[in-house]
């Protein structure tokens, strides 16, 4: 079977404050931080994945989240031979209260100011905060 890049999704949900939610992984791209986010699942819309995920890994409820880029995981092949294209969405309505549902894949979520995200980031979700700042589609590696 051919190999091909897989699709993976990332959210930058926005509190009140401007600050985003990140988190340190533990699992799958270890010790690094990233913005939300997992895998979208077959015959799933961006939304519905994005709802899912987050539900999943904070138990937060986002409302309406919306695409706002596409990332290209190169960092990512380059290191762990995985190529994932990312579609990242925009959150900034919420319900509930944020909660550490995943510990065995995340040691904690923090609200960090978008302009200063902790490294070691995933290439994933510092291009799709780039692009969120930059209110860009897409940043590429030049």
């Amino acid at each position: 079977m051919e190999e091909r890049p897989k699709v993976g999704l990332g959210v930058v949900i926005v509190n009140s404050r401007g600050e985003i939610l990140v988190g340190k992984r533990k699992g799958s791209h270890a010790q690094k931080y990233s913005i939300p986010g997992g895998h979208l699942d077959l015959g799933e819309t961006f939304e519905a994945g994005a709802i899912r995920e987050i539900k999943e890994e904070t138990d937060l409820d986002v409302k309406n989240p919306r695409v706002i880029a596409i990332t290209n995981n190169l960092e990512t092949y380059k290191e762990e031979g995985k190529h994932y294209i990312s579609v990242v969405l925009l959150a900034d309505k919420y319900e509930g209260d944020l909660k550490l549902m995943e510990p065995d894949k995340c040691e904690a979520w923090l609200w960090i100011d978008p302009k200063k995200i902790p490294e070691p980031h995933f290439d994933a979700s510092k291009l799709g905060v780039q692009c969120y700042l930059k209110n860009s589609f897409y940043e590429g590696i030049r």
